[in-house]
C-alpha cells in the first residue's frame, strides 16, 4: 500500500511543479509524470510479485511435513530473481528438502540456500 501513496504522491508532485505555464511546458510535464507513474507501477508490480512469491515458498515450506519451517525465512529479490533461504533446520536432509520445495515453488529464480543444521 505505501508503494501506491508513493506513487500517487510522485505524480501530484511532478503535475504540481509544471515547468511553466504554455501548452508545452504542460504537455512535458504530463510526458514526465506518467513516465514517472509508469515506473512507479512497475517497482510496486514487482514488489508484489516478490512478495507472493515468498509468500508461496513459505507456505511450501511450512505445509511440508519433513521439514520444521519455523526457523526457516525466505527472501525474495524480483529484481535478480533470487529466492534466499536463511535460519536453521534440523538435519541435511530438511536443508536438502528446503532448496527442492523452493526451486519447484520458485521457477527461474535462483535458490541460495543459507540455512544452518543445528
Amino acid at each position: 500500500m505505501p508503494r501506491i501513496t508513493h506513487l500517487l504522491l510522485a505524480s501530484t508532485i511532478v503535475i504540481a511543479t509544471a515547468c511553466g505555464k504554455t501548452a508545452e511546458g504542460v504537455k512535458e510535464d504530463s510526458k514526465n509524470a506518467a513516465e514517472a507513474t509508469s515506473e512507479a507501477a512497475t517497482k510496486a508490480g514487482a514488489s508484489v510479485d516478490a512478495a507472493a512469491q515468498t509468500a508461496d515458498v513459505k507456505m511450501a515450506l511450512m505445509a511440508d511435513t519433513t521439514i520444521d519451517a519455523s526457523d526457516v525465512n525466505v527472501d525474495t529479490s524480483n529484481d535478480t530473481k533470487t529466492v534466499t533461504l536463511n535460519g536453521s533446520v534440523k538435519s541435511e536432509a530438511q536443508k536438502s528438502r528446503a532448496e527442492t520445495l523452493a526451486r519447484e515453488r520458485a521457477p527461474g529464480y535462483t535458490i541460495v540456500n543459507n540455512l544452518i543444521v543445528k
